[in-house]
């Protein structure tokens, strides 16, 4: 099975959009000190702007992701997939954040709400820290799927 029947399949969708919506609620609240602080209220304020925006760009890019993760997945499993595959997603956080955030990166320059696109400018730096930090809690939330 590749990433993408497990993740994206019609039956699955609704579901692991709404995990992935969950995983960046609980990466978020798990911020501390004031970068935290910064991510927390950028967070917040996207949210406030736009009730159910996270949840859009999470359906939206969602196949996007799967896509940059695939060769990965398909790594993991040529090698066995023995091990979770969370495991083989750790020692490459910083990898899995530059392929996630290269497609964020393109999607907010063309960003049509301004202060969307300016929140994100102003978060991108800390940004693939943030992502890095989230790549263990990914990938559980993909070994977790049927």
């Amino acid at each position: 099975m590749t990433l993408a029947e497990k993740m994206t399949a019609p039956a699955v969708r609704g579901r692991v959009v709404r995990d992935l919506c969950r995983m960046l609620d609980e990466e978020v609240a798990s911020k501390g000190g004031l970068s935290g602080f910064a991510v927390k209220g950028g967070y917040a304020m996207v949210k406030a702007v736009k009730p159910g925006f996270v949840a859009e760009v999470v359906e939206h890019l969602l196949n996007e992701w799967v896509a940059k993760l695939e060769p990965m997945y398909a790594a993991w499993q040529t090698a066995g997939g023995g091990k979770p595959f969370s495991s083989h997603l750790g020692p490459r956080q910083d990898e899995v954040a530059e392929l996630l955030l290269a497609i964020t990166d393109e999607k907010a320059g063309h960003a049509k709400n301004g202060t969307v696109r300016k929140m994100y400018e102003k978060l991108r730096p800390s940004a693939k820290r943030h992502v890095a930090d989230a790549v263990p809690r990914l990938g559980r939330l993909i070994d977790a799927l049927p």
